[in-house]
């Protein structure tokens, strides 16, 4: 499992305020994930609800199992 992060993030946080151990805005203002895609798939519930929550539909799950 991966997870992409789109241009069109704007950092709005959704992402941070559903899954906090996924993602992260960072001073550029835009969202990226902390984990590496080995562990993503302990969090696919979450994972799936922050790209629900996308203001933007900038996330993207890629190889979902």
């Amino acid at each position: 499992m991966k997870v992409e992060v789109g241009a069109g993030c704007v950092g709005s946080g959704e992402c941070e305020l559903v899954a906090s151990d996924v993602f992260v805005v960072e001073d550029d203002m835009r969202a990226h994930v902390v984990l590496d895609d080995a562990e993503l798939s302990r969090f696919n519930g979450v994972i799936q609800e922050a790209v629900r929550a996308c203001p933007t539909a900038a996330l993207r799950v890629v190889g979902d199992e």
